[in-house]
Protein backbone atom coordinates (compact mmCIF):
# COMPACT_ATOMS: atom_id res chain seq x y z
CA UNK A 1 0.00 0.00 0.00
CA UNK A 2 3.02 2.29 -0.33
CA UNK A 3 1.42 4.17 -3.23
CA UNK A 4 -1.82 4.74 -1.35
CA UNK A 5 -2.93 7.59 0.90
CA UNK A 6 -4.91 5.27 3.20
CA UNK A 7 -7.96 7.41 2.43
CA UNK A 8 -11.22 7.15 0.49
CA UNK A 9 -9.60 9.09 -2.35
CA UNK A 10 -7.46 6.03 -3.08
CA UNK A 11 -10.48 4.97 -5.15
CA UNK A 12 -10.14 6.38 -8.66
CA UNK A 13 -12.91 8.79 -9.56
CA UNK A 14 -13.81 9.73 -5.97
CA UNK A 15 -13.38 13.19 -4.44
CA UNK A 16 -13.94 14.20 -0.81
CA UNK A 17 -14.62 17.66 0.55
CA UNK A 18 -15.23 19.04 4.03
CA UNK A 19 -16.81 22.16 5.44
CA UNK A 20 -16.14 22.82 9.11
CA UNK A 21 -17.61 25.39 11.50
CA UNK A 22 -15.76 25.20 14.82
CA UNK A 23 -17.99 27.83 16.45
CA UNK A 24 -21.06 25.84 15.45
CA UNK A 25 -19.31 22.66 16.50
CA UNK A 26 -20.47 20.85 13.39
CA UNK A 27 -19.77 20.29 9.73
CA UNK A 28 -20.39 18.41 6.50
CA UNK A 29 -18.43 15.91 4.40
CA UNK A 30 -19.27 15.44 0.73
CA UNK A 31 -18.28 12.39 -1.33
CA UNK A 32 -18.48 13.17 -5.05
CA UNK A 33 -18.19 10.62 -7.86
CA UNK A 34 -16.80 11.52 -11.29
CA UNK A 35 -19.49 9.34 -12.82
CA UNK A 36 -22.71 7.91 -11.34
CA UNK A 37 -21.84 5.09 -8.95
CA UNK A 38 -23.86 1.99 -8.10
CA UNK A 39 -24.83 2.35 -4.43
CA UNK A 40 -26.88 0.93 -1.59
CA UNK A 41 -26.97 1.27 2.19
CA UNK A 42 -27.89 -0.42 5.45
CA UNK A 43 -29.28 1.22 8.59
CA UNK A 44 -28.80 -0.78 11.80
CA UNK A 45 -29.06 1.90 14.49
CA UNK A 46 -32.35 2.48 16.28
CA UNK A 47 -32.49 6.27 15.81
CA UNK A 48 -31.38 7.02 12.24
CA UNK A 49 -31.66 10.16 10.18
CA UNK A 50 -31.24 10.10 6.44
CA UNK A 51 -32.29 11.45 3.08
CA UNK A 52 -33.00 9.35 -0.01
CA UNK A 53 -31.84 6.19 1.73
CA UNK A 54 -34.98 4.29 0.70
CA UNK A 55 -34.11 4.55 -3.00
CA UNK A 56 -30.90 2.64 -2.28
CA UNK A 57 -32.80 -0.54 -1.48
CA UNK A 58 -31.86 -3.08 -4.19
CA UNK A 59 -35.55 -3.42 -5.09
CA UNK A 60 -35.88 0.27 -5.97
CA UNK A 61 -35.54 1.68 -9.48
CA UNK A 62 -32.75 4.25 -9.26
CA UNK A 63 -29.48 2.37 -9.52
CA UNK A 64 -26.76 5.01 -9.21
CA UNK A 65 -25.86 8.11 -7.21
CA UNK A 66 -23.84 11.23 -8.00
CA UNK A 67 -22.59 11.73 -4.46
CA UNK A 68 -23.07 10.93 -0.79
CA UNK A 69 -23.24 13.25 2.21
CA UNK A 70 -22.29 12.77 5.86
CA UNK A 71 -23.33 15.59 8.15
CA UNK A 72 -23.74 16.79 11.70
CA UNK A 73 -26.79 18.75 12.76
CA UNK A 74 -29.30 15.98 13.41
CA UNK A 75 -32.47 16.54 11.34
CA UNK A 76 -31.41 20.13 10.59
CA UNK A 77 -28.31 18.73 8.89
CA UNK A 78 -30.42 17.09 6.21
CA UNK A 79 -30.35 20.45 4.41
CA UNK A 80 -26.72 19.70 3.52
CA UNK A 81 -27.62 17.38 0.65
CA UNK A 82 -29.46 20.27 -0.97
CA UNK A 83 -26.22 22.24 -1.04
CA UNK A 84 -24.35 19.35 -2.63
CA UNK A 85 -27.19 18.94 -5.13
CA UNK A 86 -26.89 22.60 -6.02
CA UNK A 87 -23.20 22.19 -6.72
CA UNK A 88 -23.74 19.11 -8.86
CA UNK A 89 -26.54 20.77 -10.81
CA UNK A 90 -24.29 23.76 -11.35
CA UNK A 91 -21.81 21.57 -13.24
CA UNK A 92 -24.48 19.73 -15.20
CA UNK A 93 -24.64 16.53 -13.16
CA UNK A 94 -27.77 14.57 -12.31
CA UNK A 95 -30.34 12.03 -13.40
CA UNK A 96 -31.98 13.30 -16.57
CA UNK A 97 -35.76 13.35 -16.29
CA UNK A 98 -37.17 15.04 -19.37
CA UNK A 99 -35.45 18.42 -19.51
CA UNK A 100 -34.62 18.36 -15.79
CA UNK A 101 -31.43 17.21 -14.10
CA UNK A 102 -31.86 15.71 -10.63
CA UNK A 103 -28.60 15.00 -8.80
CA UNK A 104 -29.00 11.89 -6.62
CA UNK A 105 -27.29 12.56 -3.29
CA UNK A 106 -28.30 10.31 -0.37
CA UNK A 107 -27.31 11.49 3.07
CA UNK A 108 -26.94 10.38 6.68
CA UNK A 109 -26.76 12.66 9.74
CA UNK A 110 -25.44 12.41 13.26
CA UNK A 111 -26.55 14.13 16.47
CA UNK A 112 -24.17 16.87 17.66
CA UNK A 113 -26.63 19.49 18.90
CA UNK A 114 -25.53 19.54 22.55
CA UNK A 115 -21.74 19.44 22.24
CA UNK A 116 -21.17 23.02 23.39
CA UNK A 117 -21.13 24.72 19.98
CA UNK A 118 -23.31 27.72 19.17
CA UNK A 119 -26.48 26.32 17.60
CA UNK A 120 -28.42 29.63 17.70
CA UNK A 121 -28.41 30.04 13.92
CA UNK A 122 -31.69 31.92 13.51
CA UNK A 123 -34.50 31.02 11.12
CA UNK A 124 -32.65 28.75 8.70
CA UNK A 125 -29.93 26.27 9.54
CA UNK A 126 -26.49 26.75 7.94
CA UNK A 127 -26.28 23.22 6.59
CA UNK A 128 -27.32 23.89 2.98
CA UNK A 129 -24.45 26.37 2.67
CA UNK A 130 -22.10 24.00 4.49
CA UNK A 131 -23.08 21.26 2.03
CA UNK A 132 -22.35 23.52 -0.95
CA UNK A 133 -19.01 24.53 0.55
CA UNK A 134 -18.10 20.87 1.11
CA UNK A 135 -18.92 20.12 -2.52
CA UNK A 136 -16.78 23.01 -3.75
CA UNK A 137 -13.92 21.82 -1.54
CA UNK A 138 -14.02 18.25 -2.87
CA UNK A 139 -10.74 17.01 -4.31
CA UNK A 140 -9.06 13.70 -5.14
CA UNK A 141 -5.94 14.09 -3.04
CA UNK A 142 -5.16 13.87 0.65
CA UNK A 143 -7.67 15.22 3.15
CA UNK A 144 -7.55 15.80 6.89
CA UNK A 145 -9.03 13.51 9.53
CA UNK A 146 -10.37 14.04 13.04
CA UNK A 147 -12.27 17.17 14.00
CA UNK A 148 -13.27 18.16 10.49
CA UNK A 149 -16.33 17.93 8.26
CA UNK A 150 -19.01 15.58 9.57
CA UNK A 151 -16.68 14.59 12.42
CA UNK A 152 -16.36 18.14 13.78
CA UNK A 153 -18.87 17.79 16.59
CA UNK A 154 -18.64 14.04 17.07
CA UNK A 155 -18.16 12.51 20.53
CA UNK A 156 -18.02 9.03 22.07
CA UNK A 157 -18.49 7.58 25.55
CA UNK A 158 -14.85 8.18 26.50
CA UNK A 159 -13.05 10.65 24.18
CA UNK A 160 -13.78 13.03 21.32
CA UNK A 161 -14.97 11.39 18.13
CA UNK A 162 -14.03 12.45 14.64
CA UNK A 163 -13.79 11.67 10.96
CA UNK A 164 -11.66 8.72 9.88
CA UNK A 165 -10.72 6.88 6.70
CA UNK A 166 -8.70 3.84 5.65
CA UNK A 167 -8.08 1.79 2.50
CA UNK A 168 -6.92 -1.63 1.36
CA UNK A 169 -6.22 -3.64 -1.79
CA UNK A 170 -7.59 -7.14 -2.38
CA UNK A 171 -5.49 -10.06 -3.57
CA UNK A 172 -6.96 -9.49 -7.05
CA UNK A 173 -6.00 -5.81 -7.04
CA UNK A 174 -9.40 -4.28 -6.30
CA UNK A 175 -9.28 -1.23 -4.08
CA UNK A 176 -11.70 -0.60 -1.24
CA UNK A 177 -11.82 2.24 1.26
CA UNK A 178 -13.96 3.52 4.11
CA UNK A 179 -14.84 6.93 5.49
CA UNK A 180 -16.71 7.40 8.77
CA UNK A 181 -17.84 10.05 11.24
CA UNK A 182 -17.57 8.48 14.70
CA UNK A 183 -20.22 9.83 17.05
CA UNK A 184 -20.96 6.61 18.93
CA UNK A 185 -23.03 6.18 22.05
CA UNK A 186 -20.44 3.57 23.01
CA UNK A 187 -16.65 3.64 22.98
CA UNK A 188 -13.88 3.06 20.44
CA UNK A 189 -11.35 2.55 23.25
CA UNK A 190 -11.05 -0.28 25.76
CA UNK A 191 -11.94 0.46 29.37
CA UNK A 192 -10.37 3.66 30.68
CA UNK A 193 -7.16 3.22 28.71
CA UNK A 194 -5.77 4.30 25.33
CA UNK A 195 -6.11 0.99 23.44
CA UNK A 196 -8.51 0.70 20.53
CA UNK A 197 -10.94 -2.16 19.93
CA UNK A 198 -9.70 -2.01 16.30
CA UNK A 199 -6.11 -2.82 17.31
CA UNK A 200 -5.95 -6.31 15.69
CA UNK A 201 -6.52 -4.72 12.27
CA UNK A 202 -4.14 -1.75 12.55
CA UNK A 203 -1.71 -1.08 9.70
CA UNK A 204 1.61 0.75 10.08
CA UNK A 205 0.80 2.34 13.44
CA UNK A 206 -2.02 4.38 11.91
CA UNK A 207 -3.67 4.90 15.30
CA UNK A 208 -0.77 4.68 17.68
CA UNK A 209 0.43 1.08 17.34
CA UNK A 210 -0.47 0.22 20.95
CA UNK A 211 -1.92 -3.22 20.33
CA UNK A 212 -4.30 -4.74 22.88
CA UNK A 213 -4.12 -4.34 26.66
CA UNK A 214 -3.25 -7.31 28.86
CA UNK A 215 -6.70 -7.20 30.44
CA UNK A 216 -9.87 -6.52 28.43
CA UNK A 217 -12.38 -4.33 30.29
CA UNK A 218 -15.70 -4.91 28.48
CA UNK A 219 -17.96 -3.14 30.96
CA UNK A 220 -20.69 -0.97 29.44
CA UNK A 221 -19.68 2.63 28.78
CA UNK A 222 -22.18 5.10 27.32
CA UNK A 223 -22.05 8.85 26.88
CA UNK A 224 -25.61 9.08 28.19
CA UNK A 225 -28.80 7.13 28.70
CA UNK A 226 -31.06 9.61 26.88
CA UNK A 227 -28.73 11.10 24.24
CA UNK A 228 -28.97 10.18 20.59
CA UNK A 229 -25.66 9.50 18.88
CA UNK A 230 -24.89 7.82 15.51
CA UNK A 231 -21.88 6.64 13.57
CA UNK A 232 -22.25 7.18 9.83
CA UNK A 233 -19.98 6.20 6.98
CA UNK A 234 -19.40 4.72 3.56
CA UNK A 235 -17.29 2.08 1.84
CA UNK A 236 -16.38 2.46 -1.81
CA UNK A 237 -14.67 0.02 -4.18
CA UNK A 238 -13.39 0.29 -7.73
CA UNK A 239 -14.60 -3.26 -8.40
CA UNK A 240 -17.74 -3.59 -10.48
CA UNK A 241 -20.70 -4.43 -8.22
CA UNK A 242 -24.42 -4.83 -8.65
CA UNK A 243 -26.77 -2.88 -6.42
CA UNK A 244 -27.50 -6.05 -4.44
CA UNK A 245 -23.77 -6.64 -3.97
CA UNK A 246 -23.31 -3.05 -2.80
CA UNK A 247 -26.06 -3.67 -0.25
CA UNK A 248 -24.24 -6.76 1.03
CA UNK A 249 -21.00 -4.76 1.21
CA UNK A 250 -22.72 -2.15 3.40
CA UNK A 251 -23.86 -4.90 5.78
CA UNK A 252 -20.31 -6.23 6.06
CA UNK A 253 -19.01 -2.73 6.77
CA UNK A 254 -21.36 -2.65 9.77
CA UNK A 255 -19.32 -5.61 11.03
CA UNK A 256 -16.48 -3.10 11.20
CA UNK A 257 -18.62 -1.03 13.59
CA UNK A 258 -19.03 -4.11 15.77
CA UNK A 259 -15.26 -4.69 15.83
CA UNK A 260 -14.36 -1.06 16.54
CA UNK A 261 -17.09 0.16 18.91
CA UNK A 262 -18.55 -1.32 22.08
CA UNK A 263 -21.48 -1.32 22.14
CA UNK A 264 -22.86 -0.34 18.75
CA UNK A 265 -26.23 -0.38 16.91
CA UNK A 266 -28.02 0.72 20.07
CA UNK A 267 -31.61 2.05 20.28
CA UNK A 268 -30.26 5.62 20.37
CA UNK A 269 -27.59 5.15 17.70
CA UNK A 270 -28.57 5.86 14.10
CA UNK A 271 -25.77 3.81 12.59
CA UNK A 272 -25.85 3.99 8.79
CA UNK A 273 -23.38 2.75 6.16
CA UNK A 274 -23.46 3.48 2.45
CA UNK A 275 -21.62 1.28 -0.04
CA UNK A 276 -20.76 2.27 -3.59
CA UNK A 277 -18.92 0.97 -6.64
CA UNK A 278 -17.25 3.09 -9.28
CA UNK A 279 -17.13 -0.01 -11.50
CA UNK A 280 -13.70 0.80 -12.92
CA UNK A 281 -12.62 -2.85 -12.85
CA UNK A 282 -14.85 -5.68 -14.12
CA UNK A 283 -15.59 -8.47 -11.63
CA UNK A 284 -17.94 -11.43 -11.77
CA UNK A 285 -16.40 -13.99 -9.40
CA UNK A 286 -17.93 -14.74 -6.01
CA UNK A 287 -14.63 -15.38 -4.16
CA UNK A 288 -13.36 -11.94 -5.18
CA UNK A 289 -16.54 -10.33 -3.88
CA UNK A 290 -16.36 -12.22 -0.60
CA UNK A 291 -12.84 -10.90 -0.07
CA UNK A 292 -14.16 -7.38 -0.61
CA UNK A 293 -16.80 -8.03 2.04
CA UNK A 294 -14.04 -9.14 4.41
CA UNK A 295 -12.00 -6.02 3.65
CA UNK A 296 -15.05 -3.77 4.08
CA UNK A 297 -15.20 -4.93 7.70
CA UNK A 298 -11.49 -4.28 8.26
CA UNK A 299 -11.19 -0.87 6.58
CA UNK A 300 -14.24 0.37 8.46
CA UNK A 301 -12.84 -0.79 11.80
CA UNK A 302 -9.53 0.92 11.04
CA UNK A 303 -11.23 4.12 9.87
CA UNK A 304 -13.21 4.35 13.11
CA UNK A 305 -10.07 4.16 15.23
CA UNK A 306 -8.29 6.69 13.01
CA UNK A 307 -11.17 9.14 13.37
CA UNK A 308 -10.92 9.04 17.16
CA UNK A 309 -7.10 8.99 17.20
CA UNK A 310 -6.82 12.06 14.95
CA UNK A 311 -9.54 14.12 16.67
CA UNK A 312 -8.85 17.32 18.59
CA UNK A 313 -11.10 18.78 21.29
CA UNK A 314 -13.53 21.55 20.42
CA UNK A 315 -12.51 24.78 22.12
CA UNK A 316 -15.89 25.25 23.81
CA UNK A 317 -17.00 25.16 27.41
CA UNK A 318 -17.35 21.54 28.48
CA UNK A 319 -15.81 20.23 25.26
CA UNK A 320 -14.94 16.53 25.45
CA UNK A 321 -11.19 15.83 25.73
CA UNK A 322 -9.61 14.15 22.72
CA UNK A 323 -7.66 10.88 22.79
CA UNK A 324 -4.44 12.86 22.43
CA UNK A 325 -5.36 15.05 25.41
CA UNK A 326 -5.79 12.01 27.63
CA UNK A 327 -3.28 9.51 26.32
CA UNK A 328 -0.71 10.88 23.86
CA UNK A 329 2.11 11.37 26.40
CA UNK A 330 1.50 8.10 28.24
CA UNK A 331 1.30 6.16 24.97
CA UNK A 332 4.73 7.26 23.74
Amino acid sequence: MADLLNLLTDIEGVAVGHSTDLALGSGVTAIVFDEPAVASCTVLGGAPGGRDTALLDPAMTVGTVDGLVLSGGSAFGLDAAGGVQAGLREIGRGLKVGDALVPIVPQAILFDLINGGNKDWGLHSPYRDLGYDAFKAANKGAFSLGTIGAGTGATTATVKGGLGSASAVSSQGYRIAAIVAVNALGSATIGDGPHFWSAPFEQNGEFGGLGMPQVIDSRLRLKGADITATTIGAVVSDAQLTKAEAHRLSICAHDGFARALLPTHLPLDGDTVFAASTGKHPRDDLPGFMELCHLATIVMARAIARGVYEATALQVEGGQPAWRDRFAKSAI
